[in-house]
């Protein structure tokens, strides 16, 4: 597997990251043995970056980690997402990044995983009500205390990455990014390079339409696709069809749409260390094919001729969840 830093001063990691979101029932009902057999099977794959959520299926996904990584924690790199707040039914009902919030759900974190630290913790989103600087300086205590490795954030807008640099070295910014949905090539990327920041794509097969997984809406009752433009019946028809040509060039290339989906997220630079959301070990087996192909500079034009960004139909999500994207609001997506 090949590797990647993360920031210019920052720790080296596997080339892709394994995303375990969709363990935890964001996307069907969770499978914890197959789960862990896939978090087993990237790990002797070569993947050392691990990217879990306190709040994935509240507090289960880290409890899972906890499982697959007996005996193995040595060997990985996780990364933890932190404050969002949950219901009981699972809905999402407000961000908190407080100092001390943060220092409160570190705790959780620590004790749910089995370990001592954490290798990049970050707010899931940016807390409209807090200033940045106090949710980083909280963080930076908790790099000084040994609980805390090196810091990153969420679908911040550069204004912000610069903001709580000035406070602690930010090592990776985590943010959307695929084939289709480049809105952050204009601003954020070049503003992160400037800083010596690493973009950290989700999402880099659009929810499963690039890997050619998703053939009609999703019909699990929790589905967090269900509340997305993308997945809409009449946005999903035409989103289909844009996709069936990229599987045209997959085929033709004699790769999987997904190991072609994330090559080309790869293929935007070094600094750029993509997440996979495989809950599956066939799953990541289509994925990790990915860093094997190397993409000249005609394949990198004509893919993006055929599947052009501004074709897909819908925005990444519903207007009430972009209105608390710090990066949206950054590049006036939003009003």
């Amino acid at each position: 597997m090949q590797q990647r830093q993360l920031g210019k001063n920052g720790p080296w990691v596997s080339a892709i990251g394994l995303g375990c979101m969709g363990m935890s029932g964001a996307y069907g009902p969770p499978d914890d043995r197959e789960s862990i057999a896939t978090v087993h099977a990237a790990i002797d794959a070569g993947i050392t970056f691990l990217d879990t959520g306190d709040f994935y299926g509240a507090g289960h996904n880290e409890l899972l980690l906890r499982q697959a990584l007996q005996g193995r924690r040595d060997k990985v790199f996780i990364a933890v997402k932190f404050g969002a707040m949950r219901g009981p039914d699972g809905a999402f009902l407000a961000y908190d990044a407080r100092p001390r919030a943060v220092k409160n759900f570190l705790a959780y974190s620590l004790a749910r995983l089995g370990t001592d630290h954490v290798d990049l913790y970050q707010p899931a989103r940016v807390d409209p009500n807090v200033p940045i600087e106090d949710t980083i300086g909280a963080i930076a205590d908790l790099v000084r205390a040994g609980y805390v490795r090196t810091i990153g954030l969420s679908e911040a807008s550069p204004e912000t990455v610069r903001r709580a640099y000035a406070v602690h070295p930010i090592a990776a910014l985590q943010i959307e990014y695929s084939l289709v949905c480049r809105g952050i090539e204009t601003e954020i990327i070049p503003a992160m390079r400037a800083l010596g920041v690493a973009i950290n794509p989700y999402a880099v097969l659009c929810r499963g339409l690039l890997s050619g997984e998703i053939s009609a809406r999703p019909t699990y009752a929790h589905d967090s696709r269900l509340r997305q433009p993308r997945f809409d019946p009449d946005n999903l028809g035409r989103n289909l069809a844009l996709v069936e040509r990229f599987r045209a060039i997959a085929r033709e290339m004699g790769t999987s749409p997904a190991a072609l989906a994330i090559a080309w997220v790869l293929a935007q630079g070094n600094d750029v260390v993509p997440l996979i959301g495989a809950k599956r070990r066939a799953s990541l087996a289509a994925a990790l094919g990915a860093v094997d192909i190397k993409l000249a500079d005609a394949d990198l034009r004509r893919i993006e001729r055929e599947v052009p960004a501004e074709q897909i139909a819908g925005a990444r999500y519903n207007l009430s969840e972009l209105r608390v994207l710090d990066s949206e609001k950054a590049r006036h997506a939003v009003p």
